[in-house]
């Protein structure tokens, strides 16, 4: 009877997420598949039916360069951000209380303001008469503005500044719970820095570095805003593409279908590291 009782509670309590989470998830993830496979209407909209043509022309001509662009974009900045991200959540593991204290106070403090006005910001300073230009200009290091906006520079520089927290935080909780005296004993034995970092460090920071790879490259590969800000015409990523064809051609089923693509190309990666990183059983991705 108590058995019987608690499975019913446990049901209760797991009824108002699992609401939320069909009602906000689940249902619009239908809506945007009904609508991939629908036809686009003489004035727009959405004209229901299984037509599969949306998706063959995915993969097709200009299309399938943008979504291969998107994915090469989204990686090489995931990249940069993990070598930028890695030194610093080392560095903070080893630091002062109040160093590191100030450190993710520095990091954290972008996100008390909103998301857009930090690009402006950071527009600001990249722009032909932002604060870069303007100060080598003054020094007579440079005769004419150095052009750091409109570009790749500026697209892979908006999105280190934008990744950077969601890469150092998850790296850093895995490190701090790294036992220093392994350190030392590894040194002691006659090890190297780098038989040290590959022995030690690296499989400590495992889970945090698979986290923080996936939470930077599936939202860089979806983003829009930053290449629309600060990247020029050829700069143009699958988000673009998707928002373009919702407000602008206002084809509804094609970018649709291409919302699909990216969200079965998420799904897909955290699949894979929900498959081979277990927290509950302490495996550290052994299987890659």
């Amino acid at each position: 009877m108590t058995k019987k009782f608690r499975i019913k509670e446990f049901h209760v309590l797991l009824f108002p997420p699992a609401f939320w989470l069909i009602l906000f998830f689940i249902v619009p993830l239908i809506i945007v598949l009904i609508y991939s496979i629908g036809s686009k209407g003489v004035y727009g909209g959405v004209q229901l039916g299984f037509n599969l043509a949306n998706y063959r022309d995915i993969f097709q001509g200009i299309y399938l360069k943008v979504i291969l662009q998107s994915f090469w974009y989204a990686l090489v900045a995931t990249l940069l951000t993990l070598l930028i991200a890695y030194p610093i959540a080392y560095y903070m593991v080893f630091a002062s209380i109040r160093i590191k204290l100030a450190i993710m106070f520095l990091i954290i403090l972008p996100f008390w303001t909103n998301f857009l006005i930090r690009m402006y910001a950071l527009m600001t300073i990249l722009g032909e008469s932002g604060l870069i230009n303007s100060f080598l200009l003054n020094l007579g290091l440079i005769k004419q503005p150095l052009p750091l906006m409109n570009n790749t520079f500026a697209v892979f520089t908006g999105f280190i500044y934008w990744n950077l927290p969601f890469m150092v935080l998850p790296i850093f909780s895995s490190l701090d719970r790294m036992d220093v005296s392994l350190l030392e004993a590894s040194m002691d034995l006659g090890a190297s820095r780098s038989q040290t970092f590959r022995r030690i460090i690296l499989p400590y920071s495992l889970p945090g570095l698979v986290a923080g790879l996936i939470f930077t490259f599936v939202p860089t590969m979806g983003n829009f805003v930053i290449p629309e800000f600060m990247g020029g015409t050829g700069n143009y990523m699958i988000g673009n593409v998707i928002t373009s064809q919702f407000i602008h051609a206002r084809n509804w089923p094609f970018g649709s279908a291409l919302s699909m693509v990216l969200i079965f190309s998420v799904m897909i990666l955290i699949s894979l590291y929900l498959r081979y990183y277990d927290p509950t059983r302490g495996k550290n991705l052994t299987a890659f």
